[in-house]
């Protein structure tokens, strides 16, 4: 099934290339409903917009890739709804349908844009300005002032289903963006929803507690695996710090073999690496677990 959404015209005849369908996918969509009886949908958009709609301006691109439920035997579908548009698209946007919330967020990267646009243009106006009364500095180009040294935007934002089995529902959510310097700022954001439960579900649902200082030799241990060293000192020349305080950080995901843990770029080593991404087995944590929580049955099924 594939159906438009309409935009309000004043504002979106400004976007240019832009498209946008909702798809009601056999591709995923078998995945996606397997084990707990979901619907899933998809909303997908790719924008452009030149400032003052004038194509040889800079401008600012987003592409967002939403997957979300269309219904539910489980639980609420409001709720579920909600829990996707408030973890994808941020708190701002939680009494939001996902429809209206995609629309929503594109405006508002738009507008954001446009603000930081006319603020850099104001500022390289005044030091122009200021420049000016200088007189050994050549002012041949002040007519292009600001025109063409903004800098162009981009955004992407995505969900994925990993794990939709057994009343859980495990998702990523992706975001990078880029305001024109030569690093992209990325970003994983994981949650695991209980379907019977109706909430997220988080660590102190899962382990005992002390978890957090159980976990982390086995956290160092599998990253000093991942990379093929034997010490922290030489993870360290990798480009990794603070191994020695790292802690579980509540972003992880949960699947039929175990927990998997995401840290970021930045946050226990440097932008250049990818994220580690930490694959703990439930036999290697079965003493940790809290009886009869989800974690503990699904380690039960091995």
């Amino acid at each position: 099934m594939e159906k438009s959404i309409p935009f309000l015209p004043a504002y979106w005849l400004l976007l240019a290339a832009v498209f946008l369908c909702t798809s009601c996918g056999e591709s995923g969509g078998n995945r996606s409903q397997a084990g707990n009886n979901l619907k899933m949908d998809t909303i997908s958009v790719v924008s452009r917009h030149h400032l003052e709609g004038d194509t040889t301006n800079p401008y600012c691109d987003i592409k967002v890739e939403f997957i979300y439920p269309l219904s539910s035997q489980k639980t609420s579908l409001d709720t579920l709804q909600q829990f996707f548009v408030t973890a994808v698209f941020g708190t701002a946007y939680a009494t939001l349908k996902p429809d209206a919330a995609v629309k929503a967020y594109i405006r508002n990267f738009v507008d954001h844009y446009t603000h930081d646009a006319g603020t850099y243009r104001e500022t390289a106006r005044e030091l122009d300005e200021l420049n000016a009364l200088i007189p050994e500095i050549d002012h041949a180009d002040n007519e292009q002032v600001g025109k063409d040294r903004f800098y162009s935007y981009y955004e992407s934002i995505s969900d994925s289903i990993a794990f939709n089995q057994q009343g859980l529902l495990s998702f990523q959510v992706k975001q990078s963006n880029n305001k024109g310097g030569a690093t992209s700022y990325q970003l994983c954001r994981n949650y695991v929803f209980n379907l019977r439960a109706g909430a997220q579900v988080t660590e102190n649902d899962l382990f005992h507690a002390g978890y957090d200082t159980a976990l982390q030799n086995i956290i160092i241990a599998s990253l000093l695996e991942e990379n093929g060293v034997k010490s922290i000192e030489e993870l360290e020349e990798l480009g990794f710090f603070g191994i020695r305080e790292i802690l579980p950080n509540r972003n992880f995901l949960l699947n039929e073999e175990g927990i998997i843990y995401t840290f970021n770029k930045g946050e226990y080593s440097a932008y250049q690496l990818d994220a580690p991404e930490i694959m703990i087995p439930y036999r290697s944590i079965r003493s940790l677990l809290r009886e009869n929580s989800i974690a503990s049955k699904l380690a039960d099924l091995k």
